[in-house]
């Protein structure tokens, strides 16, 4: 699933297209993806001008002059080609994904500039959704999503109190969305390398000095990830096109039995299940 990064380089592929277009046409080929698309859905976005688009957690945002927002997810698979008068930009040439397949072309956004967006998604389990920008904060998806981690209310002050009396290690409690919005799994394995912490050490046992330097590292892997482009690992690339190339920097996340890359450490890498999902850590740096 595309981690935050990802998402947010998808948002600034588009912005250029979207922000202030007003959509002549709006095409759904299929009435649902991974849930039914709302009633009214290609009525009440033709004719709509798109304000701005935003990101909260692994959601795309975009509020439109009539009072709602379109609220877009990627799922798994979801990607946006965008074609534009002067050319389009197919994001299809990435790592180890074909072209999109017209078969899997959802939905199209047609703006009266000549602008046209597609949204592809094979496993269909995106979704997008229509909700009153009124009600958006309270929603389900939203109403209980933790701070965003590059905004100044993601400090040491709140992942302290999060982590204080618990006895999961840090990586699950840095996926949980409820602690903070929008972490993955690659880029959390990446931090808590960084910060030299073992993703299996109980939460309530680090340091304040290290958690400090745990939120520090989040911030940092994740501007470096979108400065790349994201990584572009399966089925992802970014909405204009462009490559990512994180996914050469990565320290420890999918390098099982190589050496760990923290300079004067001679620890292997390692692959551990924590919740169904791999973890990839040093033994011997990350303590």
């Amino acid at each position: 699933m595309p981690e935050l990064p990802e998402v947010e380089t998808v948002r600034r592929g588009l912005e250029p297209v979207l922000v202030g277009a007003r959509l002549s046409r709006v095409e759904a080929r299929r009435p649902d993806l991974r849930f039914p698309l709302p009633e009214g859905f290609v009525q009440r976005l033709t004719g709509a001008v798109i304000i701005r688009l935003d990101r909260r957690a692994k959601y795309l945002l975009a509020p439109l002059d009539r009072g709602d927002v379109l609220v877009m997810h990627l799922g798994m698979s979801g990607r946006f080609e965008i074609a534009r008068p002067e050319g389009a930009a197919r994001p299809g040439e990435f790592l180890y994904a074909a072209d999109p397949d017209p078969k899997h072309a959802h939905v199209v956004f047609e703006t009266e500039a000549g602008g046209r967006v597609t949204y592809y998604d094979p496993r269909r389990f995106g979704y997008m959704a229509l909700i009153p920008a009124q009600t958006l904060a309270d929603h389900p998806w939203f109403a209980g999503l933790g701070p965003e981690p590059l905004s100044e209310a993601f400090g040491a002050a709140h992942l302290v109190r999060a982590f204080t009396g618990r006895r999961q290690g840090a990586k699950t409690l840095l996926l949980d969305q409820r602690v903070v919005a929008g972490l993955g799994n690659i880029y959390v394995c990446e931090a808590l390398h960084r910060a030299r912490i073992s993703p299996l050490k109980p939460a309530g046992a680090i340091a304040a000095s290290k958690v400090a330097a745990l939120v520090q590292a989040v911030r940092d892997v994740l501007a470096e990830a979108i400065a790349a482009g994201g990584s572009t690992l399966r089925d992802y690339a970014a909405a204009d096109g462009a490559l990512g190339y994180f996914q050469h920097r990565f320290a420890v996340y999918g390098r099982e039995g190589e050496p760990c890359a923290t300079p004067r450490c001679r620890g292997t890498v390692v692959r551990t299940q924590q919740a169904g999902r791999s973890t990839f850590h040093c033994p011997t740096c990350q303590r």
